[in-house]
């Protein structure tokens, strides 16, 4: 399934791949916290419990993937492209066509969070 949500923000990849870090993760979104990281590696905990949280430079922004997710849970930030390539888009995937109603909730609570976190960075 996938899931999006366009954030009113004019901004370049650049700007993204260097401001959206592991050492600000926590004040962009309130569902995760950091507790380690190296490189592009991050022991996070949050909603779903404890995951390595893998961040990538990728066309257009950043992805994010949690590695030991049974739904391998993706997630990217990018600006640049479609559907609307003078904002910010934030795009999640997980591997299942369908979801349970809880399930789908917390989603839309961790992408919202997303969302409310990089509104209020940015905006800075």
């Amino acid at each position: 399934m996938e899931f999006f949500k366009i954030i009113n923000i004019q901004t370049t990849k650049d700007q993204i791949q260097k401001n959206i870090t592991f050492d600000n993760l926590d004040d962009l979104c309130a569902s995760i916290f950091v507790m380690n990281f190296k490189n592009n590696t991050a022991n996070i905990g949050g909603i779903w419990g404890e995951f390595s949280l893998q961040k990538d430079n990728i066309n257009g922004g950043l992805r994010f993937s949690l590695l030991e997710c049974p739904n391998a849970l993706t997630f990217t930030i990018t600006t640049g492209y479609l559907p609307e390539p003078n904002q910010i888009v934030l795009h999640l995937t997980v591997n299942r066509f369908e979801l349970k109603p809880p399930f789908i909730e917390e989603i839309e609570e961790f992408i919202n969070d997303w969302k409310s976190g990089i509104e209020k960075y940015f905006k800075l």
